[in-house]
């Protein structure tokens, strides 16, 4: 297993691949051309492209110019994807495409061992250390096999998933063979690093056919136990911007008026593998109406938290009483962490508030009013409350 760069290095260094030069040479008017650029002006450019593509026709003469680089600007390029965005990212990595492609046609090296470094240098932004993986494999394809077992738990979901996967066929392998006890031990381990859906899915299948139990709501860090209240109104989907009583004040006994009459608070819990609250087993298939679901997370210290959400109906999410965001648009689909919400929990109890609308549309694909949430990190990593209570008996599997 490769750990550090000293151990790439070694690797590298019996390949006969260790020593390249930064520098490769690319004829004396290219590098004249090179010479002449100031790369640090061009790299601003593009990483200053703005929202809706503005900056845009700059940043593409610049990577024009930026594409006439020496070879030794590579490295340059890919940290400055450490301080770009979308657009900005794609325009540096095409550049490291045309700089690279360029240098292995005309028989140039590339430099292995600084792309090592970089690699294993996890402050690096993840799509650039990705693309200095690709690299290495590409350049010395048995490397791959001693990184990506130092990748299980690498803050690049990209580099991550190789390393899960590595452990998957392992475990697929052992089981075929019919060493069961390995290949659960194999599959615990990829399904304790896996973060991507279909990852997981195929993870706590194998675990499955092996007589395994398999938590998925823990896993995902699903909330599964909530008090919901409603409904109140929203016809003419007016309660979305409506402000009822839930949104000022969190008393589980009191009652208010709601639609056509009066509601409280009452318990409901999903058993959903994939913590799919159904608001309609609380208070029947309704049309233009609005519910609140409310729950506590205990935390042990104060961190910062994603919140991810699936959901087909109008929402809105508040923490301890600080609204983080709301979408207001119907029956456009759902899926696992649809909408991804930055937060920040405090030591000890927070209080979590999920507002959901049902508007006034009658075809069949527009009766689910419900909503799925989780909170992890940005790596999609759980983060459990203190309070987390047991995985309720789960549900035949679904997940939309």
């Amino acid at each position: 297993m490769i750990r550090n760069t000293g151990d790439l290095f070694c690797l590298l260094s019996r390949r006969g691949l260790r020593g390249l030069s930064l520098a490769v040479g690319l004829g004396a008017s290219l590098c004249g051309h090179a010479a002449s650029l100031d790369i640090d002006t061009e790299i601003a450019v593009i990483q200053a492209i703005g929202p809706e593509g503005r900056g845009n026709e700059r940043a593409q003469m610049a990577v024009r110019r930026l594409e006439q680089a020496d070879g030794d600007t590579l490295l340059r390029i890919l940290a400055a994807m450490d301080e770009a965005d979308g657009l900005g990212l794609n325009w540096l990595r095409a550049t490291a495409d045309v700089i690279v492609d360029r240098e292995l046609s005309n028989g140039s090296r590339l430099p292995l061992e600084a792309l090592g470094e970089f690699l294993l240098d996890v402050r690096h932004h993840p799509r650039a250390r990705r693309y200095a993986y690709e690299l290495i494999a590409r350049l010395a394809p048995d490397a791959t096999d001693r990184l990506l077992p130092g990748m299980i738990n690498d803050p690049s979901v990209e580099l991550r998933r190789d390393a899960v996967q590595r452990l998957v066929d392992q475990a697929s392998s052992l089981e075929s063979s019919g060493k069961n006890a390995g290949a659960s031990l194999m599959f615990r381990q990829a399904l304790g690093a896996a973060r991507d859906v279909d990852q997981i899915e195929s993870v706590a299948a194998g675990l499955r056919r092996l007589g395994r139990e398999v938590d998925l709501p823990k896993h995902f860090g699903f909330l599964t136990h909530w008090n919901v209240i409603g409904p109140f109104d929203n016809t003419g989907r007016r309660g979305f911007a409506e402000v009822f009583p839930p949104e000022n004040e969190i008393r589980l006994d009191a009652a208010y008026p709601g639609k056509g009459k009066s509601v409280t608070w009452q318990r409901l819990v999903t058993s959903d593998e994939y913590g799919m609250l159904d608001v309609n087993k609380a208070f029947g298939p309704l049309k233009e109406v609005t519910a609140y679901a409310y729950t506590e997370f205990e935390s042990d210290e104060a961190l910062p938290v994603e919140f991810r959400l699936g959901c087909k109906n109008a929402w809105k999410l508040w923490l301890n009483g600080e609204l983080l965001f709301g979408r207001d648009e119907y029956h456009r689909g759902i899926r696992i962490d649809q909408y991804r919400v930055r937060g920040k929990m405090k030591a000890g109890k927070n209080v979590v508030l999920v507002k959901v609308c049902q508007n006034e549309q009658m075809e069949d694909w527009t009766v689910e009013w419900q909503f799925q949430l989780r909170v992890c990190d940005e790596t999609g990593t759980a983060i459990l409350a203190a309070n987390r209570p047991a995985t309720p008996m789960t549900e035949a599997k679904k997940r939309r």
